[in-house]
Order: C-alpha cells, then structure tokens, then sequence
C-alpha cells in the first residue's frame, strides 16, 4: 500500500535535503550542486541563501567561485537568473532552453514577428566571440546591422536565444550596473552538452523530494514531463500526500522524524525553497502564499518551526553605518527570542560594519 505522507513530514523532507535543519560544512560548490541552480535575480540573494545553509560561510568563498569559472550567474529555470555550477550549467541550460524561449516569446513576440531570430543569434554570437559586452552594448552593435529595430527586444532576445553566462563582478555582493554577456562555452571553456529530462529530475528529487510531476514542473519551467516520470517510475520510490496527489522520490532517500527540530532561518528573496513547488501547502498556508508571492514577486521570508511565519526587509545605509531589519509577521510567534538572535546573525553578516535594529511589524 502506498504510504501517505503529511505536511510535517513533506516539511521535514524539504528543510533537510535543502540544508536547513541544520547548517551544513560541506564544500562551497558541492553544496551549490546540491541545490542545483539558486536564485539570483537580485545579487546579494545567493550569499545569504547559503550563508542561512552552511556553516562559516563567507562572502569571498561564493565571489570566489564566480571568479574562477566554477560557478555561473544566468538565465537558467524558468527563465530567470539563477547561479549554478560551472559543469551543471552545460547540461542544465540546454535542458531548459524551450522554457527560456517561451519567455522571450512572452514579452517580444509581437515586436519580433518578422525577424530572423537564426540569423539574430548568429549575429550576437559573432559580436560577443572574444570579448564581454553588456545588455546594453550588445543591443546597439546589433542595431548597427538592424537600426530599425527596438533596442531592447534586441538585447533581450539575444539573450535568450545564445548560451550566456554574465561575468564578475556582475553578480557579486553589491555589486549592479548593466548585465554583462560572455558566450558561456568560451567563459566555461567546455561545450555545452545536452541531456534528457531524467538526470534533471533525479537531481530535483534529490534535493527537493518528495515531489509531484507538477511540483518538479513548477520549479524547472519544464512542461509535459508526465511521459518522463512515467519512463523513470521503476526507479522510483512513489508515496500519496494529504490530497491525494502522487508523489515520486529516489530510493533509499531517508525520511526525517516529522518531530525533528527545526531552527529559525531567514530565506532570500525567490528562493527555491519556497518556488520549488506547485502545492506550497508544506511550507505555509494559502493565505501566506498569497503575502509572500505577490505577482513575480517572491518575498524573503522568516521560517519558525519550518514553516513561514514573516517576511523580512533589509535596510543598509552605508553613509549612516546604520542597517534595519524589519520582519513583517503572518502568524503568532511561539518565542520571539530564536528569531532576534538568527536576526543578529543575519546582520553581523550582511551588515558587520553597521549599526543594527530589528523591528517587529504585526
């Protein structure tokens, strides 16, 4: 008989295979492979999604990695920036290239009905060989050839369309400034190497499991992969939620106690742990869903117990040596004193030459 598995233990499955009933000392980039690919839409994100997973984790450790070419910032799943390893990144992104496509398609279809997108990548891969070039600067060389043509549309959909990476110090701790674009075999060193959906959603398990089709669609912005778990479903462990739902997992993937502590964290903006699913019913109720992705926002957020009890902003005025951070709760806190020491902690790391305040909103 399939078992069925509750929130609590779906809870407890996500928090340890995502680093965060405890945090890890395991190797900088092995734990950036064991997550796949993290958020990096907004720069300092990554570093505080994995100082809040491993333990002693600095800022020069993942800046370093993105300087010597064994990690890469993105567009990877779903279409969005993401940092992954160097040697994911080669089968990754050719993986979830459609996806990428889709998006493009999404905002400049219109504007590029009648364009030769073949020849327009063509054209941005002679342009970028050899050499780096932000979004910006790519979109006016291209116009030198198609001066009639939207600047942006030109940027953005040679970005979608070519393999890019976008070098340091793109990426790294507060750091902003125009996106730069290198091809990412010649930044890598290494061709890109295509694979099929099954390496991806093994991994997916892995790291998130256990998991629905839906769930593992959600995440990779993959469509129509019921064919690919049904070709992998031998190989796979199943279980049932609360609703009913098929679930898949890896054998011999070990289940934690639904009893086992977990200890306050605060999650960056969009991170995985909170996008990695369709049912987020594990993590936090409807009603905080609806408070914490609020359109193609997806808000920091504040786990007690394991599950989502506030958002978070973090103020940092540099001139004023002077950093606020402000956790806006959704649900009563059983003991406010965990959550303002990881607060403190949070602050020493983000914001060690400042001085700090914690506010509560309710």
């Amino acid at each position: 008989m399939t078992r069925t598995l509750d929130h609590r233990t779906l809870n407890r499955a996500a928090l340890e295979r995502q680093l965060l009933l405890e945090r890890s000392g395991m190797p900088l980039l092995e734990a950036v492979e064991r997550l796949v690919a993290i958020q990096a839409q907004e720069t300092n994100m990554p570093y505080i999604g994995l100082w809040t997973r491993l333990e002693g984790f600095r800022r020069d450790d993942l800046t370093g990695l993105l300087y010597d070419r064994s990690a890469v910032r993105s567009t990877i799943l779903r279409g969005t920036q993401h940092l992954a390893s160097a040697a994911d990144f080669l089968w990754v992104r050719p993986l979830v290239q459609e996806s990428v496509l889709r998006g493009r398609q999404a905002a400049f279809g219109s504007a590029t009905r009648d364009w030769d997108l073949d020849g327009l990548a063509a054209e941005a891969r002679r342009l970028l060989r050899g050499r780096t070039l932000t979004r910006p600067q790519l979109a006016r060389a291209l116009a030198e050839r198609w001066p009639d043509r939207d600047l942006q549309a030109l940027g953005w959909s040679a970005q979608a369309l070519v393999s890019v990476v976008h070098p340091p110090p793109s990426g790294t701790w507060n750091t902003g400034g125009a996106t730069p674009f290198a091809l990412a075999e010649e930044w890598i060193g290494r061709p890109l190497s295509p694979e099929s959906p099954e390496r991806l959603i093994r991994r997916y398990l892995a790291a998130f499991g256990p998991a629905s089709v839906k769930d593992f669609q959600m995440w990779s912005g993959l469509r129509r992969m019921d064919a690919a778990f049904k070709e992998l479903r031998p190989s796979l462990r199943t279980y049932r939620d609360e609703s009913g739902a098929e679930l898949f997992d890896l054998p011999g993937m070990p289940l934690p106690d639904a009893d086992a502590p977990a200890p306050v964290r605060f999650l960056p903006a969009f991170d995985n742990l909170i996008l990695a699913y369709a049912d987020r019913s594990r993590m936090m109720t409807d009603e905080q869903r609806k408070a914490v992705c609020v359109g193609a926002v997806t808000k920091p957020t504040v786990l007690v117990d394991g599950r989502v009890h506030g958002t978070w902003t973090l103020k940092h005025d540099r001139k004023a040596a002077r950093a606020e951070l402000t956790v806006d709760l959704l649900a009563p806190l059983p003991d406010e004193e965990p959550v303002r020491e990881e607060a403190a902690r949070l602050l020493a790391f983000a914001a060690a030459d400042a001085d700090h305040v914690l506010r509560f909103a309710r």
